[in-house]
């Protein structure tokens, strides 16, 4: 499952603020609840803990890791079941300065679910489990080819992340007749054979045992991608894992970019695409029907206060308080809030422009 860019920022944001903290002694306590656990449960066991922690030879520890534990326990005892995706909760002694108290509990319910169940005390939070979902885990294989030319990328999140490049060993054009033309001709021929030989080989390295792959797409100018796919080439495990072949002007990091916009079609779910689409449809309302649209800070807000705003969106560029000020007055008026990467070039164009744009819900004039 991908997070919508909004899972991530707020994600982001919490894992921050946790970052900064360290404790001088083992005295700050992470609790990961996986979904559908028993909270009772949990709850017994952080009471035991308090006991164990008794036994802490230092004073100041002791009464940190204490209180850190009653702080967990109260909280965790306002929450009637464990949330659907299961829950991640940090207590802890977060003063700057020793001697002093600042004792503070945070929790948050993952965007994904969470499987393991961890109890820790430590000089810092326990956060590898929230870094490690940020980390986009489904990808596609994207390949690029000519006779003369591959490009093998991956399409992870929104970035494209090139692999591998070769060059063929295909002579150009010659002109010969007779014996040459023919002799030629076989050597072009081989050299081709060769050169889907190598890329398939690559595709082979690269694609068969790649965890969260969700399909490969090919794509190039000409035949030469239908004669690498549907000639005896690439192996069967790889072949099947092709979801799409696509008709090509370029080939190289043109052709990349070239794949990813005709791959529409397949990649309609992916969050790239919706990113895309959203940001396009606003470019080509602002194109044909400017009173239908808003951008620029100032702008957007009064739309917003207005209640007119259909779909708020939001350069993830935009300070962190920035976006919590639009979010704000973005609720009570049920607008749609979408934060939008600057990794696609839509994105680049929204940030150009100010960083905020809205949708309106009809045209407003002046």
């Amino acid at each position: 499952m991908s997070l919508t860019e909004a899972q991530r920022f707020h994600l982001k944001k919490f894992i921050k603020e946790l970052e900064n903290f360290r404790g001088r002694h083992t005295e700050l306590v992470s609790v990961y609840v996986p979904q559908d656990y028993d909270l009772n449960k949990i709850l017994n066991h952080l009471a035991q803990e308090q006991g164990t922690a008794s036994n802490i030879k230092s004073a100041s520890t002791r009464k940190n890791v204490t209180d850190a534990l009653e702080r967990m326990i109260q909280h965790l005892r306002l929450f009637k079941r464990t949330p659907p995706n299961g829950l991640a909760v940090f207590s802890g002694n977060v003063a700057e300065r020793e001697g002093q108290q600042d004792f503070k509990v945070w929790s948050i319910e993952p965007p994904v679910p969470l499987k393991t169940r961890i109890y820790r005390c430590d000089k810092e939070f326990v956060l590898d489990i929230l870094r490690d979902m940020l980390e986009a885990k489904e990808v596609y294989g994207l390949v690029v080819m000519d006779r003369r030319d591959a490009n093998i990328a991956l399409l992870k999140g929104k970035s494209i992340v090139p692999l591998v490049k070769t060059h063929s060993e295909v002579p150009g054009k010659f002109k010969a007749g007779g014996q040459s033309a023919q002799r030629f001709h076989r050597l072009i021929e081989g050299a081709a054979k060769d050169h889907y030989k190598k890329v398939a080989e690559y595709m082979k390295e690269t694609f068969l045992k790649m965890e969260g792959l969700k399909g490969i797409i090919v794509g190039g100018p000409g035949p030469t991608k239908y004669d690498l796919v549907e000639g005896d080439f690439i192996t069967n495990e790889v072949k099947k894992k092709i979801i799409a072949i696509k008709d090509l002007s370029y080939t190289g990091e043109f052709g990349l970019e070239e794949l990813l916009e005709k791959s529409q079609d397949v990649l309609a779910q992916e969050d790239v695409m919706e990113e895309k689409k959203i940001v396009g449809k606003f470019l080509e309302i602002l194109a044909t029907k400017q009173n239908m649209v808003s951008y620029g800070e100032v702008d957007v807000m009064n739309k917003l206060k207005m209640g007119v705003v259909d779909i708020l969106l939001l350069s993830e560029d935009l300070p962190e308080d920035k976006i919590e000020e639009f979010e704000k007055a973005a609720k009570p008026v049920g607008s749609e809030i979408r934060i939008i990467s600057t990794q696609t070039r839509e994105g680049v164009q929204l940030r150009d422009l100010g960083k905020v744009a809205a949708i309106l819900r009809y045209e407003v004039h002046g």
